[in-house]
């Protein structure tokens, strides 16, 4: 499954620095942090919503999450590509909690 990350990060990473003219990618980057963030956002509620429309489990539904979700990853992709935040390091964190219960993991968050 991290394979398409890792090649999307790549991509990313190469496209950041290429005209903005060119590339949406690119173009973002050189509107700055605020604007990634402000897509992050955008597509974070788009995914809500699209999420609390398919709890009827209609399929068009079901396929919406999966687009927004979609979304919201690539941009949250921009975002760390941005502050040159490798996504291996999300994915390490992601592989540091499997198997240790999210409450136990949260209460050792707050006490830092």
């Amino acid at each position: 499954m991290s394979d398409i990350l890792h090649q999307l990060a790549e991509v990313l990473d190469q496209r950041r620095h290429a005209d903005p003219e060119s590339s949406y990618v690119a173009s973002l980057h050189s509107k700055g942090l605020n604007k990634i963030l402000e897509k992050v956002g955008e597509e974070a509620t788009e995914t809500i919503l699209a999420a609390k429309d398919a709890e009827s489990g209609v399929e068009r539904e079901r396929q919406a999450v999966v687009a927004e979700t979609a979304d919201l990853w690539f941009h949250s992709l921009v975002m760390l590509s941005h502050l040159g935040i490798d996504s291996q390091d999300v994915l390490d964190e992601l592989a540091r909690r499997f198997g240790i219960s999210g409450l136990d993991e949260k209460a050792a968050r707050t006490t830092k």
